[in-house]
């Protein structure tokens, strides 16, 4: 497993509250809107980053990470395996504190390149599963 339970615990309740979930749209059956609902639930501002950049629940979206005006402390990941390193090196770009790649994206060079850039990384897992076992 790629994050163990304490990078877990510190991404989630102590990294900043500003979240960029690369993959969100509107669309509510897709896994990342329900996890957005939960991390603004737990107090989190979800900015989605989608190609449509659709606005969701009032958040502005940006079609890239690039686009992003403004720090966002942690990127979660929901694009394909393949996509996902490319996400991570914009991430470590763009001067986020944490990535989180969701449940089923794997990138072993990603995971090296952005803990080795100084970024908590969790890969394979998901912030709607970890929060309530945090309590």
């Amino acid at each position: 497993m790629y994050g163990d339970q304490e990078t877990v615990r510190r991404i989630l309740q102590e990294t900043g509250p500003v979240w960029a979930v690369v993959g969100l749209s509107n669309n509510r059956a897709r896994a990342a809107y329900g996890v957005a609902e939960v991390l603004r639930a737990a107090g989190k501002r979800v900015v989605p980053v989608h190609p449509k950049a659709e606005e969701v629940a009032g958040e502005p979206g940006f079609a890239s990470l690039d686009e992003v005006p403004f720090p966002v402390d942690v990127v979660d990941v929901f694009v394909n395996s393949a996509r996902a390193g490319e996400v991570a090196d914009q991430a470590v770009a763009h001067g986020a504190k944490a990535v989180w790649f969701q449940l089923g994206v794997v990138d072993e060079d990603a995971f090296r390149r952005t803990t080795e850039a100084g970024l908590d990384m969790v890969m394979d897992r998901c912030p709607a599963i970890e929060l309530p076992r945090l309590g």
